[in-house]
């Protein structure tokens, strides 16, 4: 099986190619940047896909992270996934970012609670925890570090991502033996071609993790003044529509 590996959830844009049975990646690239996901991300794939035998027509299965991670970048990384795997007639599938920045660590054995940990701002990170062998101790979720910490238990604890010294330092101050392996921004696209090959696109579908509240709400339909005003219809009516309604949100 062939795969080609996208990533734009977190500050970079990366793609690669790699087969089943190799060891490396047929061919690959990854630029960091904050902005600009959308402009870059199409000429860096064909720059990967150009140095591939049988281009396109030789993709077995897109995999696409599905974040924590940027709105955005998100959204950008999986309509390509999407577009690339319908005209290649090829199987898709998602790859968690916090996964793809864990397995390096996992593959070497270690004694304790692995955390991949991503900034998420205002004091809180995106994190996900695995014990011996990978297996999920603490699913995807967004957390503040003290919160963090208590659900990551007595350690010893090895971190990797950018929220990586925010945990540590929290850590640090409970007592708690912790080491700091990495602090990727963005995870190996390699890891992220593994974990798609491994993966199924019934239990990994490409769809959007989502873990942030939305920062945007739109507003909900404008309500009868008439009624707003309490004088007309029944008893309490004023109140009712006075009271805050369900509102259409966007994520972020």
């Amino acid at each position: 099986m062939r795969i080609l590996a996208i990533d734009t959830a977190l500050p970079a844009v990366s793609a690669c190619v790699l087969d089943h049975d190799a060891a490396a990646p047929i061919a690959a690239e990854s630029v960091e940047m904050e902005r600009g996901h959308a402009e870059a991300l199409l000429p860096l794939i064909r720059r990967v896909m150009a140095k591939v035998d049988g281009g396109f027509a030789s993709l077995d299965r897109i995999a696409v992270t599905v974040g924590p991670g940027s709105f955005t970048g998100i959204r950008i990384g999986l309509a390509a996934g999407q577009a690339i795997a319908l005209a290649c007639k090829a199987e898709i599938v998602g790859v968690s970012t916090l996964a793809a920045l864990a397995a390096p660590l996992i593959i070497d054995p270690f004694d304790g609670v692995v955390a991949a940990a991503i900034d998420a701002r205002h004091d809180k990170v995106y994190i996900a925890a695995f014990g011996p062998g990978g297996r999920p101790l603490l699913s995807a979720r967004r957390m503040s570090a003290h919160e963090a910490l208590r659900a990551l238990g007595t350690g010893p604890l090895l971190l990797t991502g950018s929220g990586a010294p925010l945990l540590a330092k929290e850590a640090r101050a409970r007592g708690v033996p912790v080491r700091i392996a990495s602090e990727r921004l963005a995870p190996d696209i390699a890891l992220v071609a593994r974990l798609g090959l491994a993966a199924q696109p019934d239990t990994a579908p490409a769809r959007p993790l989502y873990l942030k509240e939305p920062d945007v709400t739109m507003p909900g339909p404008r309500s009868d003044p008439r009624k707003d005003a309490g004088g007309l219809g029944d008893a309490g009516l004023g109140d009712a529509a006075a009271r805050p309604r369900p509102a259409a949100t966007a994520q972020a």
